[in-house]
């Protein structure tokens, strides 16, 4: 019997090989559980510049949003698992939201192959200039003020903990507005309609420079080379606990090790290339 399956096995490991040496003959799909614009978005689209340089074909995104990001959940899930389909998805549909929901159509711990964690997001908290609040402080100041006219909207389970306990501890008065993502957010934050935020750097840093928005805190652990004037929460005497954002990027469950492989060493690759950087 082991005479009869080592060449099977043989055969079957050359195969495989072959396959990921071939992998991809076609266009790979990323789907994404946020909006157009979002900062998972804006990465897989750029990073599937790099990946049509160097394999020949791209990462085509498409966003299925909603359902408290449960919709990119499910439809991850239920994608065939040949390595053309592959997600980036949020802390909400790999971890918090099966604690949040009675049921959710996806199990995040079965359903998904990791291949790499891309990056930490740095989210910052912005104002409309408009405001003319530059700390905290003067949020906290300004809403007491003006009650009941103030909302503010983000991005992730642990900022919104964060925006509950500030309030709760200042006595500020603001209340949550939910998005369905980022550009619809930026665009009510223009628009004076929800002028206060707390999400993803990318999404401000060209708006804060040229002084559209005031940024107030950043949620890393250390200032920002990008935002060196701008204070963590830490230094602001509200560190904590804080959970950073990321992103996962995963396949469906079943997809083949050797791809996922493939797939995890390019993107670090690509990571690692200081130009793309």
């Amino acid at each position: 019997m082991v005479i009869r399956v080592g060449p099977l096995l043989c055969a079957l490991v050359l195969c495989t090989a072959a396959f990921a040496e071939d992998y991809p003959l076609r266009p790979i799909r990323a789907l994404t559980a946020t909006s157009a614009g979002g900062t998972s978005d804006v990465f897989m689209r750029v990073i599937g510049d790099e990946v049509r340089r160097r394999w020949g074909q791209p990462i085509v995104v498409e966003n299925r949003l909603g359902g408290a990001m449960n919709v990119g959940g499910r439809a991850c899930a239920d994608a065939a698992n040949d390595g053309y389909t592959i997600c980036i998805l949020p802390p909400e549909t790999l971890a918090y939201n099966q604690y949040l929901f009675k049921q959710i159509a996806y199990d995040p711990e079965r359903d998904f192959a990791p291949v790499t964690n891309p990056f930490f997001a740095t989210q910052v908290l912005v104002v409309n200039a408009a405001l003319n609040v530059h700390s905290l402080a003067e949020l906290a100041a300004l809403s007491k003020a003006r009650p009941n006219t103030l909302s503010y909207t983000a991005a992730s389970i642990p900022l919104i903990a964060f925006m509950d306990k500030w309030t709760k501890a200042t006595g500020a008065d603001i209340v949550k507005v939910p998005f369905r993502g980022g550009a619809e957010a930026v665009n009510n934050v223009l628009g004076g309609s929800t002028p206060v935020a707390f999400f993803g750097l990318g999404n401000w840093l060209s708006l804060i420079r040229n002084g559209t928005v005031n940024a107030l805190a950043v949620d890393s652990p250390r200032r920002s080379p990008l935002l060196p004037d701008v204070p963590t929460l830490a230094e602001l005497g509200h560190g904590g606990n804080l959970t950073r954002l990321y992103f996962g990027i995963v396949a469906p469950a079943g997809t083949p090790a050797v791809i996922v492989h493939k797939l995890r060493d390019t993107f670090a690759a690509i990571g690692d290339d200081p130009q793309f950087r």
